[in-house]
């Protein structure tokens, strides 16, 4: 990491600082000039080298474990993912919140940021292939558009800072480069993604600290950085079906991960790969309790629901699933059904305790499934939660 020095305006009125904030101000602050990576050789100890191959294994093993039942736990693990990642920023909200605003109804800020992470997700997955600045641009749009349009899929114009005062980068942790240097950086980090002589791991791992390192967007730039992390897993076909959630790994030591990333731009990566590998092995374990969980719940439901076999109540306890707040319009749509034959399939549902109705905005009608919901929200717990040491 290479530094350089920058002039600073404040915004402040210089009659409303004190003297010696006035002389901190004059002074030039110190950013980052990062290092071209786009031809770096890798190397990393041997042993962070294995962890980071034997979580590939993991990776790959679940991702077709899971995909030989794709629907609807899929959709349950992109969304698993995309509320992990926002929990890293201090974003959290409980699965029923999250699903409220995923169907457009009231719901808390935070819920509704968590749904633009999913949008950021299912960009990532989809634009895996073609993994540019312009695809980096559409995952941030992905993410931010609702939340805050203005910046919404444009890079930043201005100095960021990490840490320390909100009114300058005097005492900050740590300054990304400035903006004027945001084209060439990107450039290289792209060119960086597009190598193929990486093992996929350790490439997504330093993608990554590299781009939250670039910081290019005023905000979401964690959020964006681990949908990048998918984008690079999709594209090296090291998943194929589903989104491991690795971000519910990384945060059981969000800690050890943000001192990864810290340790990153001292010049080592290896802490960073570390930390991924770990995170994935967290990841899958957590994972498939989760999946365990759901898969009993259709079982039991499935085991009392006294229905024809193409009855479109079947459908219905996989949509349940992966969305476990429901209005018949939703029902209708999915399914592809009558108003009437949803509201017979959401019946068979509730006589069974699968759904029970709630009010909804404006007077309407929902039902939600309480044992989904207890399911995912506690993933979450699970997730946020660092595990004791074994004596």
């Amino acid at each position: 990491m290479g530094w350089e020095e920058r002039d600073w305006r404040s915004s402040i009125p210089p009659e409303l600082q004190s003297r010696s904030v006035r002389e901190q101000m004059a002074q030039p602050h110190r950013a980052a000039l990062t290092p071209q990576i786009a031809d770096l050789e890798v190397r990393l100890p041997r042993n962070v080298a294995a962890a980071a191959e034997e979580a590939s294994a993991l990776i790959r093993e679940f991702d077709l474990e899971v995909g030989g039942h794709v629907a609807p736990f899929a959709a349950i693990l992109l969304r698993s993912e995309s509320a992990s990642s926002s929990q890293i920023e201090n974003l959290t909200s409980g699965a029923k919140q999250i699903a409220l605003a995923e169907l457009g109804e009231d719901a808390r800020r935070n819920a509704t940021q968590v749904v633009g992470n999913v949008h950021a997700m299912q960009a990532a997955i989809r634009l895996s292939e073609q993994l540019d600045a312009g695809s980096v641009l559409a995952m941030h749009r992905a993410l931010m558009e609702e939340a805050e349009p203005d910046i919404a899929g444009t890079w930043r114009t201005q100095q960021v800072w990490i840490g320390g005062g909100g009114y300058s980068p005097h005492q900050a942790a740590f300054v990304p480069p400035h903006a004027d240097r945001l084209p060439a950086a990107i450039e290289d980090l792209v060119a960086f993604a597009a190598r193929e002589d990486i093992p996929a791991l350790q490439h997504a791992a330093i993608a990554h600290a590299q781009f939250e390192t670039v910081h290019p967007f005023p905000d979401g730039n964690g959020r964006t950085g681990r949908a990048l992390i998918h984008a690079m897993l999709r594209r090296r076909a090291l998943t194929r079906s589903v989104t491991v959630p690795v971000s519910a790994g990384l945060l059981v030591d969000t800690h050890g991960y943000f001192e990864a990333l810290t340790v990153y731009r001292q010049g080592d990566p290896a802490p960073i790969v570390a930390a991924l590998a770990q995170a994935s092995f967290d990841a899958v374990a957590n994972g498939r309790l989760l999946l365990g969980d759901l898969r009993a719940v259709r079982e039991t439901w499935r085991s009392q629901i006294r229905a024809r076999s193409d009855s479109s109540v079947w459908s219905l306890t996989d949509l349940v699933l992966r969305q476990p707040v429901v209005h018949t319009a939703l029902v209708q749509h999915e399914l592809g059904i009558s108003h009437t034959n949803a509201m017979k399939a959401i019946g068979r549902l509730v006589e069974v305790g699968a759904l029970a109705e709630v009010g909804g905005r404006r007077r309407s009608i929902l039902w939600q499934s309480g044992q989904v919901l207890d399911a995912l929200d506690a993933f979450a717990a699970r997730a946020g939660r660092r595990q004791p040491a074994e004596p």
